[in-house]
Parts: C-alpha cells; structure tokens; sequence
C-alpha cells in the first residue's frame, strides 16, 4: 500500500480564492496591477496595523531587495544579518554589491543574538566599517528580542529590516510582526502561513516610502508620456491574479493561524514524556508565535542515542517530509569568507534541530500516522 505523501507546509486554499480570480479575468486586469492588488496591499494593511503601508510584491527576497536599496546600502557597504535563517534573507545584500556581517542567534527564540549583535556592531566600526543596516529574521514564526534589538538600532544609528516572512500574524508584545522597524518582510510562497502561489509585501513606515518601492518594483518609469528612466528599476510587483489568491486567502488567515498552533500543541503532547525532545516554544507571554513551522531539538545524550536524522529518515520511511532547521548563513559555502559574530548556538540548532509537518491542512489521519512513527522509534 502505498502511503500518501504528509508535507512540511503545503498550501492551503480557503475556498473563495477562485472568486477574486474570476472577478480579474472578467475584467480583464490580467496585469502586476488592478482592484486585487489595491484590495490585498489594503486587507494586508488592515491586518497589520501600527500605522503602516503596504506594496505587494512578487516575493519577499525582492523586498528585502527594495528595502536595501531605499536605505542606501550600496558597493562595498556591511549589513549585519541573522545567520540562522535561509538563504534569501542575505542574498539580496549581494544584489548590491554589498557583504553580509553574520551574527549569532540566542537560545530562547533562535533569532538574532542582541549581545552578538552589539559585538558586531562595535567590531565592524573599529575596523572602520560601520554597517548600513540589519537585517533580523523572526524565525519559524518566532518574534525575536525586538526590544533589544531596536534600542541597538536607535543607539548606533542603524535602520532595521525586518524578516518577517515566516510570522505573518505573530506578535510580540502585542504588536504585530514587521512593523517595529524602518522596513519589514512578508512571504507568500507556496508553504507560507497563507500563499499566492509566489509573492511578497513589503511593510513601509510612510506613503512616501511605499510609493518609492513601487516606483522601483515597475522599472523606475519616471513620470513622462514616453518611456524615460533616471533609476535603474526592477519586476517585482505582484500580479493581479496573484493578488486574487492572497485575498481569498486574507479571509483565512485567521482560522490558518490558529490549526498551525493546534499542530505545535499535539506535539508538545506527543513528546511531553520522551526525555531528550524539546518543542520550540515562547519563551514567555510577551511572545505569540504562529507556529509556522513546528520544530524540536534532539538531545542523543538523553534519548539513548537517538538523533535528529534518525527521526527524520524513520520520517521519510513512512513518506512524512521533515526537514533540519536552517544551514546557517555563515557556514554556507557561499558565505565562508564573511565575518561572523557570537558562539555556536546557530550550529548546534542545525546539528540538532528538526521541523516537523506543521500545515494547516493536516487531518487526524495524518497526525496519527506521525504518533505511530514517534511511538516506534522510542518504543
């Protein structure tokens, strides 16, 4: 018999997406603009709050593109930037000529390390170099140490971007996700919380700034009847077929939000008492994580040599995806050459970290197809 593949975070259609679609092909706004565009940027808007603008774009790398270029980061400029995150939060950086400065994360959210990020700082300006900006990741869901990292911000005088790609709808403090900061960055690839197949947003602090990236995001035509460009411009704006999808999927967003949460209880049940295993969690009140992705750590000292790949090939054996948390920034071949900030704790998150099917979409059939497996590998 052959199983039915369970995935990490597949997408999860609510129903009336085919509606807005529809409603594009009738009017024929078959283009990277129209009412869907305009209709999501506001839903997305509306969601976030805290006074913010929002640009619909094709993805969230060409945001964290967009938001480099508006802080001036150019030929040679140093950007701090989480290491323990995927390779899209620091590629853009070399879009523009720029070297990533990698920092360490901190053991309870797994994100940027405040007390590495104040090494780095203070390192890369006695080396005469201080950086244009920083890049934090709110990983997995997780809100990072935003209070810390802010005040660094404002005492070195260094914008923030803020990776928001994979915590559309978690909070710290109560405040949303990618609006603490000069910039923040939304996903909507095909595993996010919510999809439009491709695409992204970026979060803008003012009309202005939001105006600027769109100007960017459509080839920087400047405003003349003939085609005239005084900057160089790009393809980034999200299409309004797309954008049909992201609204239809704005109107479960919620109800997405919390079955992932429901997905990272039943595993803090399942391995309430295997010694070893510990499910990522908030550390406290202050933090709402959307539990994009649920994920453990594996302790072999603790679960009689057990480990994190064999978890995931017993995983694989039943046709269950599972993946390693991320290959940090800077002990990717790429980025060897890159300074870096901090201990090991990004190493040892890799060597013992594994995510765990978190999707939306997951029936009781499928969580007992991952019990059984958890059940037979421990006894």
């Amino acid at each position: 018999m052959n199983l039915s593949k369970i995935w990490l975070s597949s997408p999860h259609m609510g129903g009336n997406e085919i509606k807005y679609i529809n409603t594009a092909f009738d009017e024929n706004w078959i283009a990277p603009l129209g009412p869907n565009v305009n209709g999501f940027e506001q839903d997305l808007k509306d969601f976030i709050g805290n006074g913010k603008e929002v640009a619909a774009l094709s993805s969230g790398t060409a945001a964290i593109h967009l938001a480099l270029i508006q802080l001036g980061v150019g030929l040679g400029d140093e950007v701090l930037c989480q290491s323990f995150t995927f390779s899209a939060s620091a590629n853009p950086i070399t879009y523009q000529g720029a070297k990533p400065v990698f920092i360490d994360s901190e053991k309870q959210t797994w994100n940027m390390c405040p007390k590495a990020l104040k090494e780095g700082i203070e390192a890369r300006i006695k080396h005469g170099k201080k950086p244009k900006a920083i890049i934090v990741v709110h990983l997995y869901g997780m809100p990072a140490l935003m209070d810390e990292i802010m005040e660094l911000s404002t005492q070195y005088n260094i914008p923030v971007i803020e990776d928001a790609a994979e915590a559309l709808g978690s909070t710290y403090k109560n405040q949303k996700c990618g609006t603490f900061s000069n910039f923040g960055i939304l996903s909507f690839n095909g595993n996010k919380i919510i999809t439009t197949s491709g695409g992204g947003a970026l979060v803008c602090s003012s009309e202005e700034t939001k105006k600027k990236a769109v100007f960017y995001a459509t080839q920087s035509r400047d405003d003349a009847p003939h085609y005239q460009h005084s900057h160089i411009g790009y393809n980034y704006r999200l299409s309004n077929i797309s954008a049909g999808i992201g609204r239809g999927q704005m109107e479960v967003l919620e109800e997405h939000i919390e079955l992932r949460r429901k997905m990272h209880f039943f595993y803090k049940d399942l391995f309430a008492s295997i010694e070893g295993i510990q499910v990522f969690e908030e550390p406290n009140a202050d933090f709402y994580s959307n539990h994009w992705l649920s994920a453990i750590t594996v302790n072999p000292e603790l679960t009689n040599g057990i480990n994190r790949e064999d978890l995931r090939l017993a995983f694989e054996k039943e046709n269950i995806e599972s993946r390693p948390l991320w290959k940090p920034m800077h002990m990717q071949p790429i980025f060897k050459d890159c300074p870096y900030y901090g201990g090991n704790v990004a190493k040892s998150l890799f060597n013992e970290g594994l995510c765990l099917p978190s999707g939306s979409n997951l029936t009781d059939e499928d969580r007992n197809r991952i019990s059984n497996v958890i059940k037979k590998i421990f006894n």
